[in-house]
């Protein structure tokens, strides 16, 4: 990355003596600099506005024509018999007009929320919800009789439609923003530990936006770099404005306040162009997020509150609902692919179709978990003499990229995780889930540290954030993050996006989690 410093940049003048060499930075000369970030977030914004308002007006009259025809169907206004009637074509089109206004009102077209995360389509779902409540609430308030068919259509057609064109747009910005294009210019301030912490997270989720361009760090020098992570250091934290006009940035980062008192991160807060540059606090709590965060102004002090977690009976309740009703689903409609692969393995490899192994489940619990068998019968007893070739997994997870033990249909299996579609029947059972933590080996178990066992505080899952996330090639301590992360950050539509992104990674390669 610091390869990209070319050109000398010009500075403006420095309020002391350069002791920190600021005047040696170069420019960025690169198509993504020349374009303002407004820029980019403004065109983003009307595409998203244009194909939005398409998708209304084609569910909206669509419905309209579908309920009513081409005729001028009315409504009539009970209350007030000497008022005319309101045609059905007014009241689509006003329908679109609040619809779409309902959808800037929840910024659900923000840069803050698009790209990565729920919070788009949660603001785009409550906004449509909002709006139809208000509509019931006049309807009956004022008398007016509204074809009630013509609106329990619009309303999940459109929310469906606006759903499917938003995450198509979000494909395309993924692709977009991997090639460092639609995405913000970051300069991230602090210290050098935790701007390489941050840098690496940044860079695992380039679908989040924020493209690093460089840092600034308490007597740092431009020309030096962050160890162990290429983030070329742009000078000392107090020339940030001067290294974002250097760098094209428009977003600084603070990563840490250990060495930075509250008035340096005010000026660096005041020294930015309203409305263009933009200030982000990484704070040192990582993995919380949703409502366990809430930020209650006390004396003028914005205190951060961090809720413990927990599960109300209701969370249970739901969870266990959508388990059972996807468990169910699944095993009827895969029963006859279940039945052509446990014949194939019965038929190809002389030994059972199915491998019950022990695991540690909900607070601790061990059970029975199945899976097609994909390794030779003897697979434990070998297990010893293959430790000293691992290498895949970590310290923790064992993994082979080349197990001799599996056999070539279990290759297959892995391959598309097949393997792990009679885990449905511990879903229907209560002792898996179909989203949660990784489950866990007794011999794995044996090695937790104290605070690894608050993973137990959910049921295991046949798929998970560590599945979609990297799976065999992550760290023990980046896996052992992201189960945490899920217990701790739990809800339904979590679960969601957890099950749409393990339907894609199951149609690619790679190795498959034990």
């Amino acid at each position: 990355m610091a390869s990209n410093v070319i050109g000398a940049a010009r500075m403006p003048p420095d309020p002391e003596p350069d002791r920190y060499g600021l005047g040696q930075l170069r420019a960025l000369t690169t198509a993504t600099a020349a374009t303002s970030a407004a820029d980019w977030r403004a065109r983003y914004s009307l595409r998203l506005w244009v194909s939005d308002l398409i998708v209304l007006l084609a569910v909206v009259f669509g419905t309209h024509i579908a309920w009513f025809g081409l005729g001028n169907a009315q409504v009539s206004i009970r209350e007030d018999s000497r008022l005319s009637a309101v045609s059905y074509w007014i009241f689509s089109l006003g329908l679109v007009a609040l619809w779409m206004w309902a959808l800037s009102l929840a910024d659900s077209r923000s840069d803050r929320a698009i790209g990565t995360g729920s919070s788009e389509y949660v603001r785009m779902m409550s906004a449509s919800l909002r709006l139809f409540g208000m509509i019931a609430i006049l309807a009956f308030l004022l008398r007016v009789d509204v074809a009630r068919g013509y609106l329990l259509i619009s309303l999940p057609l459109g929310v469906a439609m606006l759903l499917l064109e938003r995450w198509l747009w979000r494909q395309w910005l993924v692709r977009r923003r991997a090639r460092g294009e639609f995405s913000a210019r970051v300069v991230l301030v602090g210290s050098e530990r935790s701007i390489a912490q941050i840098g690496a997270a940044l860079s695992r989720a380039p679908s989040a936006g924020y493209h690093v361009v460089g840092a600034c760090v308490p007597g740092g020098r431009a020309g030096d770099e962050i160890d162990g992570t290429g983030i070329p250091v742009l000078g000392d934290v107090a020339y940030v404005s001067r290294a974002m006009a250097a760098a094209s940035a428009d977003t600084v980062a603070v990563t840490s306040t250990d060495e930075l008192p509250p008035s340096s991160v005010k000026r660096i807060a005041w020294e930015l162009e309203a409305g263009r540059q933009h200030l982000v606090l990484a704070p040192s709590i990582v993995d919380v997020v949703g409502p366990r965060i809430q930020t209650r102004p006390v004396a003028g002090l914005p205190l951060i509150h961090v809720e413990t977690p927990r599960y109300s009976k209701g969370q249970r309740i739901a969870k266990r609902t959508m388990d059972i009703v996807l468990a169910g689903i699944g095993v009827i409609v895969l029963a006859p692919l279940m039945a052509v692969i446990a014949v194939i393995i019965r038929t190809r490899t002389g030994g059972p179709a199915l491998f019950p192994q022990t695991r540690v489940g909900l607070d601790g619990e061990e059970f029975r978990m199945l899976k097609f068998r994909t390794m030779v019968c003897d697979a434990e007893e070998r297990l010893t003499g293959l430790e000293l070739r691992q290498d895949a997994g970590n310290e923790v997870l064992f993994k082979m990229l080349d197990d001799p033990r599996v056999t070539t249909i279990g290759r297959f299996l892995r391959r598309y995780s097949l393997d792990e579609l009679p885990q449905l029947f511990n879903v229907l059972d209560g002792s898996m889930s179909v989203v949660g933590p990784r489950p866990s080996l007794p011999r794995e178990v044996r090695q937790y540290a104290d605070h690894v066992h608050r993973r137990f505080m959910v049921k295991p899952g046949i798929t998970g954030l560590w599945q979609v996330s990297g799976r065999s090639s992550l760290s023990w301590d980046e896996t052992v993050r992201l189960d945490l992360s899920y217990v701790e950050n739990w809800s339904l539509i979590g679960d969601v996006v957890i099950l749409f992104k393990t339907a894609r990674a199951a149609l690619a390669p790679g190795l498959t989690a034990a």
